[in-house]
């Protein structure tokens, strides 16, 4: 655990900044992180992100730069570019392309359309209801703004991808970019289909990998490496990196999104977060990572497995990566009232729309849980079987208090069993 000590300057500077850093400390420890999209750095990580570094300016790129003494922040930028492009790479494919810049996933989908596109092309992508990101075309961010979005979704009797609509809708409107990936989708995506498709009806496409990189990276996810003209990701999710966005892409987009990020879209780099993604890069490496992504999903389908015979209906029947959707339809409840009686219980995921979602996004009838941070906390099928009936049993019992309290208890003697820092 962190403790004051580790802070000495911040003590004698701002208490109240340190308090609420201990709180949140708190927050975390004693707490079950489910929320799909987060996972927990190393303490290594956070050493280089919180680093001299984040006092140096670096517009441009390694060798290209506009400000002067930025021969170390080269290195560390080839380096950690260098060590992204090696953990993509098989004998099938070398990446030839890696830009480690973007400051958030968001931020890598701007510059990726930027490159290749101009306000007002036409673009295909996954809806937001049917497990899409709001840079899919989501018509309250920039991405549904700019450009002339077309959305496809789930078939409504498996709730699994419609590869055949994405044609129909590919053949229909030829769009200039398909955009693959998804936010909220618990099952394998075909990136080989979707390349089959893009390069029928002439389109490019663009694949964001954010929520599984980590599974990619391990080789335990198809790679839609090779195949796609651009990746997009985050680098902390299943990457298990700190917060922050990356692009890989084939070599003749390399000047289009270079410009695109510097001076398209962004001014300096962040160089301390830079560093934190090289070694994220490096840990990602290591032959361990690989038997932390298989325990990932082992936990996650041994979490479905039990929410399911406790009668929880799960979207798709199940899952086949880091996280999966639950309805709360037929349990009288909200989404939003069952995250919040979660959360009470020291469980943290969050509300989530599911497909056919009569109720507004910000009350939603379904849940998204993850597996990738409880995982790093070193919790196995055992404790996932033991959480998946404290959530079921939550969320059939979400008012009464007395049971909220006693399984938060019990929360907190778990999290005591599993420190996150040792």
């Amino acid at each position: 655990m962190l403790h004051s000590s580790q802070f000495k300057e911040l003590q004698n500077t701002d208490i109240s900044i340190l308090d609420l850093l201990q709180k949140e400390e708190q927050r975390q420890f004693n707490g079950l992180e489910m929320i799909a999209s987060e996972n927990y750095c190393s303490k290594a990580i956070m050493e280089a992100q919180g680093s001299i570094l984040t006092n140096k300016y670096a517009e441009g790129y390694p060798k290209k730069r506009y400000y002067d003494g930025c021969e170390v922040v080269d290195l560390i930028e080839q380096l950690a570019i260098d060590r992204l492009k090696n953990l993509y790479s098989t004998n099938e494919f070398l990446v030839p392309y890696a830009n480690v810049q973007p400051h958030s996933g968001s931020s890598a989908n701007i510059a990726a359309y930027a490159a290749v596109a101009v306000p007002g092309d036409k673009m295909l992508g996954m809806d937001l209801s049917q497990g899409g990101h709001l840079t899919h075309g989501s018509p309250v961010n920039f991405s549904g703004k700019l450009y002339q979005f077309t959305h496809y979704g789930l078939d409504p009797k498996t709730e699994l991808i419609d590869y055949n609509q994405v044609e129909e809708l590919a053949k229909t409107h030829r769009p200039k970019v398909i955009v693959a990936g998804a936010s909220s989708y618990p099952r394998i995506i075909n990136f080989q289909y979707f390349g089959e498709i893009a390069k029928k009806y002439n389109a490019l496409l663009i694949v964001d990998m954010a929520h599984i990189a980590g599974l990619v990276a391990a080789g335990l996810h198809p790679s839609p490496l090779g195949i796609a003209d651009i990746v997009t990701s985050t680098t902390h999710k299943t990457l298990r990196g700190p917060r922050g966005g990356i692009i890989l892409a084939k070599t003749e987009w390399e000047k289009a999104i270079n410009s695109a990020v510097f001076p398209g879209s962004q001014g300096g780099p962040l160089e301390h977060v830079i560093a934190a993604k090289a070694v994220c890069f490096h840990e990602a490496q290591n032959p361990n990572f690989k038997e932390y992504q298989k325990q990932v999903l082992l936990n996650c389908k041994e979490l479905a497995k039990t929410l399911m015979s406790e009668g929880i209906e799960l979207v798709t029947g199940g899952t086949e990566n880091h996280l999966l959707l639950l309805k709360t339809t037929n349990l009288g409840i909200s989404g939003k009232e069952g995250s919040e009686a979660l959360e009470k219980a020291h469980i943290t995921c969050n509300k989530n729309m599911i497909p056919g979602d009569q109720r507004s996004p910000f009350v939603t009838s379904g849940l998204r849980l993850g597996t990738a941070a409880l995982t790093t906390r070193g919790l196995k099928e055992n404790e996932m079987k033991q959480i998946g009936l404290w959530v079921a049993g939550l969320l059939k019992r979400s008012k009464e208090t007395p049971f909220i309290e006693e399984v938060k208890n019990q929360v907190i003697e778990l999290c005591k069993q599993f420190p996150l820092y040792q």
